[in-house]
């Protein structure tokens, strides 16, 4: 049977920048790597909550993103 190996993880947070000449909405993304492969999605909200401070714009959304190997 084949099983999967989490190889990498990924943080990511959505930031609403300002808006453009039209008034729509701009947003920027900022990725860090190498987050824990274990750590629970509480723990990285509770993380990207505490970054999200540290910007003058606001957190829109934040993302997990894990990397699988599949051996068999």
């Amino acid at each position: 049977m084949a099983e999967t190996m989490i190889l990498d993880s990924k943080l990511k947070i959505l930031f609403e920048i300002g808006l453009n000449e039209k008034g729509e909405p701009l947003y920027k993304a900022k990725t860090y790597n190498n987050i824990d492969k274990n750590v629970t999605a509480d723990k990285l909200f509770e993380t990207a909550q505490a970054l999200g401070q540290l910007s003058i714009y606001p957190v829109l959304g934040v993302e997990r993103t894990d990397s699988f190997e599949i051996v068999g």
